[in-house]
């Protein structure tokens, strides 16, 4: 397709039931099917690197089944996403289960090919080991990039017995690499118990801010993506969600829950906030469907990708029309 041509939207649920048929995400066209896309969505059935409940590999395909019930009109950015740009979906990215390494690099290459033809990547996990080999990626394009981290926790560890990739550990290996923009770094709804005050100090040093759980709730989602916007600027951004900022009232689904974390409203509302930041890619990750009930994860994980998807497209609309 080229970049004139009318882009392929969902199937007609007018038509065809939203439960029959390919669950594709948002029941939108294959890659294959349409040539190129302007945002591609991909799966990375991945979960090698959790350190406590597996499952997220199943992740990607479980956000899929819930998102047929999205709609192509969203109005709380009052946008169609799906007529603005050419959204499709890339199927998943497969990777060695046995060797992490391995994986990664994997990740990596395919990252590259899909940026390569132009596209910005909705990736859906997955563990969030996968951000790592999609920060590098992105940042071979845009050069060092600003990073909202939504998640109960820091993700900067150093090691897990050991080992240098796993999913508590993708951003400390990003700030090594050199890879983000440590000026406008920020972790947001994270919560609960740390190994030490040290985990703290350590981040701090990365250059992350933090805006935890509570301060979502005392300071309401207006300021706090005010807070953000103005940290970011007019830096390329990556956004990273890990399941987990949600309470797991709101995401029961995932592998590593904390009690207090924000509710699925106040993600989607700081998402809509940061609708005029340099959006370039994100992630979805951390959804276990294993441990979900009444697919109450998937279902805020698909409206998250909805949101970041709109973005997206809202944003290669307006640089067209320039």
């Amino acid at each position: 397709m080229s970049s004139n041509e009318t882009p392929r939207g969902p199937v007609d649920s007018s038509r065809v039931p939203r439960y029959a048929g390919p669950a594709t995400f948002a029941r939108l066209p294959r890659l294959d099917e349409v040539g190129r896309a302007d945002v591609a969505v991909v799966g990375v059935p991945f979960d090698s690197g959790v350190s406590y409940r597996p499952g997220a590999r199943f992740g990607g395909n479980a956000i899929r089944e819930a998102s047929r019930l999205l709609r192509p009109y969203n109005p709380a950015q009052d946008a169609s996403p799906f007529a603005l740009a050419q959204v499709a979906d890339g199927g998943d990215i497969a990777v060695n289960p046995f060797d992490i390494h391995e994986a990664v690099e994997t990740i990596e290459a395919a990252a590259d090919e899909l940026l390569g033809t132009g596209a910005r990547l909705m990736t859906l996990g997955g563990d969030h080991t996968i951000a790592l080999p999609l920060l590098r990626s992105v940042a071979k394009k845009h050069g060092p990039v600003a990073l909202l981290h939504f998640d109960a926790h820091l993700d900067t560890w150093d090691t897990y017995f050991g080992a240098e990739y796993t999913h508590g550990t993708p951003f400390r290996r990003a700030v090594e690499e050199g890879i983000l923009d440590t000026s406008a770094l920020s972790h947001v709804g994270t919560r609960g118990p740390l190994y030490g005050k040290q985990d703290l100090t350590d981040d701090a040093k990365m250059g992350f801010g933090i805006v935890t759980s509570a301060d979502v709730m005392r300071r309401g989602v207006d300021e706090v993506a005010d807070q953000l916007r103005q940290r970011i600027g007019d830096r390329p951004l990556y956004i990273s969600i890990d399941i987990d900022c949600l309470d797991p009232a709101h995401a029961p689904g995932t592998g590593t829950p904390e009690a207090g974390g924000m509710t699925s409203r106040e993600l989607l509302e700081i998402l809509r906030g940061l609708a005029s930041c340099t959006l370039v890619s994100a992630d979805v990750v951390e959804v276990a469907p294993a441990y979900d009930h009444a697919e109450i994860t998937s279902v805020a994980a698909s409206h998250t990708a909805y949101e970041l998807t709109t973005i997206m497209s809202r944003q290669i609309a307006e640089a067209r029309a320039k």
